[in-house]
């Protein structure tokens, strides 16, 4: 999932470019019929292509123009920019809805040049596609700051676990010498990550809020804002959802079988795994 806010579309878009992204060069495909080919993924390239969709799309008169592109992690960035920076509604398409597309479309096969004409008539054809909104600034700095620290914590926990198992005084010492060093980084990142939600209004209201409840500190309320910008204006449904913490049903006829979590953010979930465990030990209410 991705941390950007999202809109819903108003139209059905008729014309649709695709972009099947990958590190050095993209498939792109465009719906009805024109611009087909492989670019590079530089921005440059990306705005020739979507400016001569965008002169193309005035002569076709089948509404506006929209740019899809499935989330990569950091590879659609340019496509994402590019389409924003040239007033063109861009949907950032999630993985394993694609998949599900393709295979309802009986597409078995899987290579980029496949995919780029599927992705774009799964922008003529999807249902409830959203419009990509890219985060403010602080909500992209959170994030970053939330994952580097929880990577040093990572990296310290395995090498404490090393520590356990080595003989050599040498490297006993090298070990306890990184550990040191990492807790002095993670220190450093915890300082910027409340400064930067002490100063932020929206970040500073929500995380008072869930520092309310025993159990929750700086940290989980922090991973919450950075994994979950939504909270504050979806139902508690569609949070849990989006949380990955909504067991869904599992009924059909006389089967009613055993509703199981399924999806939504495991990074998010990791954090509150963590906040529930201290919480069991000083919250009567859980």
């Amino acid at each position: 999932m991705t941390i950007e806010t999202v809109t819903a579309i108003p139209v059905r878009h008729n014309h649709v470019l695709a972009f099947e992204v990958s590190k050095a060069k993209l498939h792109v495909h465009s719906h009805p019929p024109g611009s087909q080919g492989i670019i590079a993924n530089d921005a440059v390239a990306i705005r020739r292509v979507i400016k001569q969709e965008i002169k193309r799309n005035a002569k076709l008169e089948v509404g506006p123009l929209l740019v899809v592109c499935e989330a990569t992690g950091s590879y659609d960035r340019a496509v994402l920019a590019s389409a924003q920076d040239l007033g063109v509604a861009c949907h950032r398409a999630h993985g394993s809805q694609v998949r599900a597309f393709a295979k309802f479309r009986g597409l078995k096969a899987k290579t980029d040049a496949i995919d780029a004409p599927m992705l774009a008539d799964y922008g003529c054809t999807g249902q409830d596609l959203r419009l990509h909104t890219p985060p403010p600034a602080e909500q992209i700095e959170l994030r970053e700051l939330v994952e580097r620290r929880t990577e040093l914590r990572e990296m310290a926990e395995a090498e404490r676990a090393r520590a356990d198992h080595v003989q050599v005084k040498t490297v006993a010492a090298d070990i306890k010498a990184h550990i040191r060093q990492l807790e002095t980084r993670m220190a450093s990142l915890e300082g910027r990550i409340n400064d930067l939600v002490a100063t932020t209004e929206r970040f500073a209201k929500a995380a008072a809020l869930m520092r309310s409840v025993k159990g929750v500190g700086l940290i989980t309320a922090a991973s919450v804002l950075a994994y979950l910008p939504e909270i504050g204006t979806l139902s508690r449904g569609a949070v849990a959802a989006l949380a990955g913490l909504a067991p869904f049903d599992d009924q059909s006829g006389q089967h009613d079988g055993r509703r199981h979590i399924a999806g939504g953010r495991s990074r998010l979930r990791k954090s509150l795994f963590m906040a529930a465990t201290v919480a069991i030990n000083c919250n009567e209410h859980l």
